[in-house]
């Protein structure tokens, strides 16, 4: 029956280990869902920057694809926010910082290729969120390209135009075509007046017409070579007409908008995190906390469930013992009428004149022995009878009194000599069950002192009603390992001692709810300290 209930007790502490692991393992995958969660949710964020980004470096191109970097930081400044973005940077096609708003980048945000996320102990970096229509591409074709520069370089005039004059006309405007000197007549020059109609003027060069078409493609020569027709140099569908192809292109590479960098704080998610790493965590140990008490609960079952069989085996078993107990006090009561008997035919037998001093002896020994048997017997039904208390008032004086001229003849047979306290208080209690008690402890001390020693009753309040009283005695003393032993039944140190004195002591002081205790007497003796004894109230 052992074996199966700790087997089954070692099922269920292993049942509760790992329902509790799963909770934990519960507990971590969803707080890896917690953290994932809120890495989308930031980089969700990052998308819905980048969408608006986008609508900014849309709104800002200009002729040709050209962005003023100026206006363009200026935008980008507006979409810092401390706590929700801390840089924004616009990156070529050769990794180099073209327009930046906010903190400046760390080198290894420098180095991130495309399409990429960098995680740092306070931020997280993301290039690329979002196509913009606007990033270079590998073709050399790609004329929609986004370029940043300082306002000074957006104009023909700027930095980025050839040497030389500016054409006439202004930006954006194309020279007027050179046209040669007008061919003359036998008659002199042709005047200067329009041709009449039905009239044809002289053969000329054509010139081009305000919607880009010419009056005739036989002088085609005539225009000037490497100058791009009209709308060529147009933008934003062609590069600017002042720039050629190839330093169009390498403008493109150094400062056409390649990818985007998006620098965001990362406490929000951090608080996030932690704050959900530390619900799961309480979580988890609530359920450690409840696993323990199962444990525990479950254990103090299987001990309460053993105690009540123990219980009941101790029930079983003290009945049996008050069974044998009340046979045995019957059985001790029965055996006193014989031995009086015996004594008292060995008393007439050794008062009879005719006996010989030998029989007159044995007489008085058999007398002898009938009495110590008597007494053992007494003392054991004492012993075996139940403690039943009837309270009242007793003057603890008065009772000590009584007891001591009791043990007269014994204490003048050892010449000892008693001291008790005055003035002792009135406390509750059986008188018969204390009158025994304190006669029992001073016979004990009595027995224990040698010939002219001293014993002492003293006492003192402990408390508002409690009241101590102490027996104490200069004889040999008791041992230490010894003080608990004495109170046990048949227990003695004396060779004619019966060891029922101090346990029917124990009965009583434990019938009334008191403590006893064995202690040493400086420099030399026992004490005997009965506690709690209970002060009656004076009425």
């Amino acid at each position: 029956m052992s074996a199966q209930v700790s087997q089954r007790t070692r099922f269920i502490y292993a049942g509760l280990a790992a329902l509790w692991l799963l909770v934990v393992a519960w507990q971590s995958l969803e707080h890896q869902r917690v953290r994932r969660a809120a890495r989308t949710e930031l980089v969700n964020r990052a998308k819905d920057i980048s969408s608006t980004l986008g609508l900014v470096i849309r709104s800002q191109r200009r002729f040709g694809g050209f962005v003023s970097r100026d206006r363009i930081e200026s935008a980008l400044n507006l979409l810092i926010k401390p706590g929700d973005v801390t840089a924004i940077a616009l990156l070529s096609d050769a990794g180099e910082i073209i327009a930046s708003a906010g903190a400046p980048l760390e080198p290894e945000i420098k180095a991130m290729v495309p399409s990429a996320e960098y995680w740092g102990a306070h931020s997280v970096a993301l290039m690329n969120l979002v196509d913009l229509g606007t990033n270079l591409t590998s073709e050399t074709d790609n004329r929609n390209a986004t370029i940043v520069v300082p306002w000074n370089e957006m104009s023909p005039f700027g930095s980025n135009r050839p040497p030389g004059p500016p054409p006439p006309g202004g930006p954006g405007r194309e020279p007027p075509p050179e046209v040669g000197p007008r061919p003359e007549t036998p008659a002199g020059p042709m005047p200067d007046r329009p041709p009449q109609p039905g009239q044809r003027g002289p053969e000329a060069p054509t010139s081009e017409l305000a919607d880009g078409a010419t009056s005739s493609t036989t002088n085609a020569a005539a225009r000037p070579r490497g100058r791009p027709r009209r709308g060529e140099g147009r933008f934003p569908f062609n590069r600017p007409y002042w720039m050629s192809e190839e330093e169009y292109k390498d403008l493109v590479q150094k400062k056409g908008v390649h990818s985007f960098v998006l620098v965001l704080p990362t406490q929000s998610m951090t608080s996030t995190t932690r704050q959900d790493l530390w619900l799961r965590g309480i979580l988890s140990a609530f359920a450690g906390v409840s696993a323990i008490g199962l444990a525990l609960a479950w254990s103090n079952l299987i001990r309460s469930a053993d105690l009540e069989v123990r219980l009941a085996r101790a029930a079983e078993l003290n009945a049996r013992l008050k069974e044998m107990n009340l046979a045995a006090a019957g059985l001790a009561h029965e055996t006193r009428n014989p031995l009086n008997i015996i004594r008292g035919l060995a008393q007439l037998i050794s008062k009879q004149p005719a006996v010989s001093p030998e029989t007159h002896e044995r007489s008085r020994d058999i007398i002898a022995e009938t009495d110590r048997v008597t007494a053992q017997l007494n003392e054991f039904i004492n012993y075996s009878r139940p403690r039943e208390v009837r309270w009242s008032a007793l003057p603890l004086d008065n009772i000590v009194a009584e007891v001591v001229r009791a043990l007269t003849s014994d204490l003048e047979d050892h010449d000892v000599r008693v001291h008790v306290m005055p003035e002792l208080p009135v406390i509750r209690g059986d008188e018969q069950l204390l009158r025994q008690a304190l006669f029992n402890l001073l016979l004990n001390a009595v027995q224990a002192v040698s010939r002219g020693g001293h014993i002492e009753i003293v006492g003192e309040r402990t408390g508002t009603s409690d009241f101590r009283l102490e027996i104490r005695d200069d004889g040999p003393g008791v041992p230490p390992e010894q003080r608990l032993e004495i109170f046990k039944p048949y227990f003695t140190t004396r060779e004619v001692g019966t060891g029922l004195g101090l346990a029917i002591v124990q009965q009583i002081v434990l019938a009334h709810g008191w403590e006893i205790q064995c202690l040493a007497h400086q420099p030399k003796g026992a004490i005997f300290r009965l506690d709690h004894l209970k002060i009656a109230a004076r009425t």
